[in-house]
């Protein structure tokens, strides 16, 4: 047989109908223009581990001039945010277990660096919980308190003219909760809640698609069920799976990695569920956006790749500006980090934790009636 030679004419009226076709498609053709954007300007800025603004809470007992400088030396550094002043050292440990603060610093009675170099007047705490965080809170943290005395004894000597050196050790610093600052003890109860997510938002982003590219969809709208009933009809195989899925992570992180919950395991796996829920609710708003798998599929790593790096599964929230922080807030994940490592390491329970419950609750609330919203018993 003859081989025929390659046709222009051929060739341009492909080219012409996949053009057609895309333009045809306008929500597929402003994902990929608009996804490279959002991503490389909301990644940019959060992919940061360089750690500043540490939200602190200050217990001043000195209530002096001395005691001021120190606290105006860490605000100044830029590494710490004064968010609190307490009154008493109890509220302060509250706000570093609530997770309000990632460090409490108290200062003691009397707290004068000048006057005696060898004692320590003043007390940092630090939630070790996040590594990273943690590591910059106590190295900034003791250098600021050292450079802070080391100005005062050299105010001290000038005027008494009399030079000598002396060890600074002006302040201790405790870290609470994860004290060997192991990666491993963040990560893998993070993992826990990420995995979750991840494999249940999936189970559901293709519910309604598979429905519509098998034809079946046209059965579902001619009955007289209601697009609440269609939703969480749906919806309740899929908890069971996603439930499942979550409790067998739960006991790889406590069976195979060693990590043991410091707090209530029954309170976890019951707010567990919560999130379960919440994320497959995810998946089913995407469901009704959704004409296709491909679709799918790309809106899917509008969720799955910022609750990587949005959500402080790797990087602090804190090292964030707050408008890409914001969008954290949106996710499932980032509440149940809290709720998660909170227990696991923290050991707190519902008093400490009641705020992210709340917001993860509400937020299934929001994304069920949005789904339901969303769903018309129409083909187009």
């Amino acid at each position: 047989m003859k081989q025929r030679r390659f046709s222009w004419r051929r060739f341009s009226a492909i080219v012409k109908k996949e053009v057609i076709q895309v333009l045809r498609d306008p929500v597929s053709l402003r994902l990929a223009i608009i996804m490279p954007v959002f991503m490389m300007l909301l990644f940019g800025y959060a992919l940061s581990t360089e750690v500043d603004h540490i939200t602190t809470a200050v217990y001043d007992q000195g209530r002096n001039e001395d005691s001021r400088a120190l606290v105006e030396r860490f605000t100044a550094s830029g590494y710490f945010k004064i968010s609190y002043y307490s009154d008493s050292e109890k509220e302060v440990k509250d706000l570093i277990q609530a997770g309000r603060v990632k460090a409490g610093l108290i200062i003691l009675p009397g707290y004068s660096p000048g006057a005696d170099a060898l004692s320590s007047q003043a007390l940092l705490i630090i939630d070790g919980s996040d590594p990273t965080t943690a590591r910059t809170a106590l190295s900034s943290g003791l250098l600021l308190a050292q450079a802070e005395a080391r100005d005062a004894f050299e105010q001290k000597q000038e005027k008494s003219g009399v030079y000598y050196a002396i060890n600074l050790e002006p302040m201790v610093a405790h870290v609470w909760y994860n004290p060997d600052l192991k990666n491993t003890n963040f990560t893998i109860p993070g993992l826990v809640g990420l995995i979750t997510q991840s494999i249940t938002v999936m189970l559901t982003a293709f519910s309604l698609v598979r429905e519509r590219e098998k034809g079946t969809i046209e059965q579902l709208i001619v009955t007289p069920i209601r697009p609440a009933e269609l939703i969480l009809g749906k919806l309740i195989p899929y908890v069971v799976i996603g439930y499942a899925g979550f409790l067998f992570a739960l006991f790889l992180c406590i069976e195979w990695f060693g990590i043991i919950p410091a707090g209530n395991i029954a309170l976890l796996i019951g707010l567990g569920l919560i999130f379960v829920i919440c994320s497959l609710m995810i998946g089913m708003l995407i469901s009704t956006f959704a004409k296709s798998q491909a679709m799918a599929m790309m809106l899917l790593m509008l969720v799955i790749l910022p609750s990587v790096l949005l959500s402080g599964f790797i990087f602090p929230r804190e090292a964030m500006p707050d408008i890409v922080k914001a969008v954290g807030y949106i996710l499932p994940l980032t509440y149940f980090l809290n709720i998660i490592r909170g227990v696991v390491l923290k050991g707190v329970g519902m008093e400490f934790l009641w705020l992210d419950v709340v917001l993860l609750s509400a937020l299934t609330v929001v994304l069920a009636l949005a789904a339901i919203f969303r769903f018309r018993k129409t083909l187009d």
